[in-house]
C-alpha cells in the first residue's frame, strides 16, 4: 500500500517518464539483451532480484575556461532529488537512433537529446561529434528504500560555450566550477554541511577519474586517456 502511495504522489512529469521511457538493458559486457521502462530499471526489489542493468550516459561539459558545469537534481526526482551532480545524466532509449553502437553514437545522441530536455541547451551548442566517450563504468546504487540505479554509464566530455535555460522539472540549480572549487564542494559534502549531496556515480567519476582526465584536458591531450574497451566495475 506505500508503494502505491509513493507512486500516486509521484510527480506528474517524472511519473510519464517512468512509464513512457523504455532503458536498454545490457548484461555486464553492454550488450544489448532487451529493454524495460525506466521504472522498473530504477526499482531496487527488481535490480536485484533480475540483475536489471541498463545502459546510461554521464555527460560533463567545460566552458572556454575549462570550469565544469554541474547541476543539482529538482526535489521532484524521482532518484537522488536535490543532489548535487555532473552536468547531465541519464539513459538513451530502447530507439533506434540511441541504439547505435558505432562510435558510441546512440548515446551521443541521447546526450544531446537530454541536454535540451533538462538545460534547455539547443542541439547546435552541443554537437554529437563533439562529445568525447572516454571511458565506461559499472555501478550500483541504492537512493533510497525503494529506488536506486544499476547502471553501465558511459562518460562523455565535451568543451563548449552553451546557452542554458534550465527545466525546473529536472534541475534546482546550475554552476560551473573549477578544481579548487569542486574540493571545496567534495569537503562539504563529506562533512555533512549544508545538507549538500553528490550523486554516486559522479562521486565514482571524481574518485577515479576526473581530475586526472580534467589535466589532459587542459594540456590537450585528452585523446591519451580514451579507453572505451575497459569497463571499470566501480563499487
Amino acid at each position: 500500500m506505500a508503494d502505491a502511495i509513493s507512486d500516486a504522489n509521484m510527480d506528474a512529469v517524472q511519473r510519464r517518464l517512468m512509464f513512457e521511457d523504455e532503458c536498454i538493458l545490457v548484461d555486464e559486457n553492454d550488450h544489448v539483451v532487451g529493454h524495460d521502462t525506466k521504472y522498473n530499471c530504477h526499482l531496487m526489489e527488481k535490480i536485484e532480484a533480475e540483475n536489471l542493468l541498463h545502459r546510461a550516459f554521464s555527460v560533463f561539459i567545460f566552458n572556454s575556461k575549462y570550469e565544469l558545469l554541474l547541476q543539482q537534481r529538482s526535489a521532484t526526482k524521482v532518484t537522488f532529488p536535490l543532489v548535487w551532480t555532473n552536468t547531465c545524466c541519464s539513459h538513451p532509449l530502447y530507439r533506434e537512433s540511441e541504439l547505435i553502437e558505432e562510435n558510441s553514437l546512440g548515446v551521443r545522441n541521447a546526450a544531446q537529446r537530454k541536454l535540451l530536455d533538462e538545460l534547455g541547451i539547443p542541439g547546435e551548442d552541443v554537437p554529437v561529434d563533439q562529445f568525447i566517450p572516454l571511458g565506461r563504468i559499472l555501478y550500483k546504487a541504492p537512493s533510497d528504500g525503494k529506488w536506486g540505479e544499476h547502471e553501465l554509464d558511459y562518460l562523455l566530455f565535451m568543451v563548449r560555450e552553451v546557452n542554458m535555460k534550465p527545466n525546473p522539472d529536472e534541475v534546482a540549480e546550475v554552476k560551473y566550477v573549477n578544481r579548487e572549487q569542486l574540493k571545496e564542494l567534495l569537503r562539504k559534502a563529506d562533512a555533512g554541511e549544508e545538507g549538500l549531496k553528490l550523486s554516486p556515480w559522479f562521486r565514482l567519476v571524481v574518485d577515479n577519474f576526473l581530475f586526472k582526465w580534467w589535466d589532459h584536458l587542459e594540456k590537450g591531450t585528452l585523446k591519451e586517456v580514451i579507453d572505451m574497451k575497459t569497463i571499470h566495475k566501480l563499487t
